[in-house]
């Protein structure tokens, strides 16, 4: 049976296609933003073309009611009058399903759409997916500043879930004096 399996494996390896760099890694500034139709708390569907007239904050978290995560959450949510003034939309995106989201969502008074990124599509194609043994797959915490025209602006890495809204304010107010 091993022998078998040994055999399929390697008569199946050849036909798998290498991820692209961009798969592998998520886009980088300058980059088209991965298309995406995803599911918030709501049960309403949102995808990428639904942000054309407005900058959109894509920020990327591992779990619903986890310690960073309601932060960086509450720093959006408290926020987000600054941000519509700067002419941004947030989306946050986690593996949870719509059911966690809707229960976070409710509980924090998050004013934007949560995004259920259960497929795990969009997370890989953002280059963001991970896994950590005992917690299984997650979303890294990272934000993609996307411009009305679908194009990476900025993308965040290791960011500070209460200073990240900060650093995104700080960014748009640049673009918006560049305007």
């Amino acid at each position: 049976m091993k022998a078998l399996a040994l055999f399929l494996m390697t008569l199946l390896l050849p036909l798998t296609a290498p991820l692209s760099a961009t798969e592998m890694t998520g886009p980088e500034a300058g980059d088209a933003a991965p298309a995406f139709r995803l599911q918030d708390q709501n049960s309403k569907w949102h995808q990428l073309s639904d942000f054309k007239d407005d900058y959109l904050v894509l920020y990327f978290y591992p779990k619903d009611f986890t310690g960073g995560c309601t932060k960086q959450v509450c720093a959006f949510r408290d926020d987000i009058a600054a941000l519509k003034k700067a002419g941004a939309r947030v989306v946050g995106v986690s593996l949870d399903d719509v059911k966690s989201h809707t229960e976070f969502a409710e509980k924090y008074h998050v004013p934007f759409p949560l995004l259920s990124d259960a497929k795990h599509d969009t997370a890989r194609d953002y280059g963001v997916l991970t896994s950590k043994e005992g917690f299984g797959d997650y979303a890294r915490r990272e934000t993609f500043l996307i411009s009305p025209d679908g194009v990476v602006v900025k993308r965040y890495r290791d960011v500070d879930p209460e200073k990240n809204v900060k650093q995104v304010l700080h960014d748009l107010a640049a673009k918006m004096g560049a305007s």
